[in-house]
């Protein structure tokens, strides 16, 4: 699959936030991420960080504990990983074409922000076959993706069916993606998923407003409760031999 589609910066959404405003939404995702890798996955190994772009994830697979190999498919995002210090390794390529990795030859995968833009071009099936065969026994695939199920994620998917999605919110490949899709994804490829909400605010709000709804972040590990995020992180376990 290609890389994302291009992003207009002048759209409404954009233009209505400040920097200020969009950090505090990302440290507590970056925390709750941390915190959901850490309780979940193994203190270390492998990880392919697919779609990597600028930032692999190494907020969440630290090194040394993790050696973390990045794939993108711009040539200038894997140099760049890598002069940052941000990947052990880099290569270029695209997801579910990466037949030069070994095959159960990572404790994880990872697709952080990525899924829903591949969603735009076509299934997603062969990324989570792709994401099977490179897991080793007790690996596990980890997906952080927005949610559909969320007001924002619906308002995002009227957008993108009508026809405004540029002006609205700078790209038409932005495809906010249904919990009961991802867990079906996974189980079909043969991995147990889990589904979990990063969180429930939104990146827009006042930060007054985000930080009164953060301990509701706390509630995102319940079945029912994590379907309706915003942000969704799905672990999905390849079983142990």
């Amino acid at each position: 699959m290609t890389g994302s589609e291009p992003y207009t910066p002048d759209n409404l959404l954009d233009r209505m936030s400040r920097d200020a405003t969009l950090e505090v939404h990302y440290r507590q995702m970056v925390d709750r991420e941390r915190e959901l890798i850490a309780r979940r996955l193994p203190p270390g190994g492998r990880v392919v960080s697919i779609g990597a772009g600028w930032h692999p994830g190494r907020h969440l697979f630290p090194s040394p504990q993790w050696h973390l190999v990045a794939v993108d498919a711009d040539p200038a995002k894997v140099g760049g990983v890598i002069a940052a210090g941000r990947a052990d390794e880099a290569r270029v390529g695209f997801a579910g074409r990466l037949d030069d990795l070994s095959s159960g030859s990572f404790q994880a995968v990872l697709y952080r922000l990525v899924l829903h833009h591949l969603a735009y071009q076509g299934p997603l099936g062969p990324c989570f076959t792709e994401a099977a065969r490179l897991l080793a026994p007790g690996g596990a695939l980890v997906a952080v993706e927005p949610g559909l199920w969320h007001p924002v994620g619906a308002g995002l998917s009227l957008a993108n069916q009508v026809g405004v999605a540029e002006a609205v919110h700078g790209t038409r490949d932005d495809i906010p993606l249904s919990p009961r899709r991802l867990l079906a994804e996974a189980q079909a490829v043969g991995l147990r998923p889990e589904l979990h909400a990063v969180t429930y605010t939104w990146r827009r709000l006042p930060p007054a407003v985000q930080r009164s709804l953060q301990p509701l972040d706390a509630l995102g590990s319940r079945p029912r409760a994590a379907r309706f995020g915003h942000t969704l992180m799905l672990i999905a376990h390849r079983e142990p031999r």
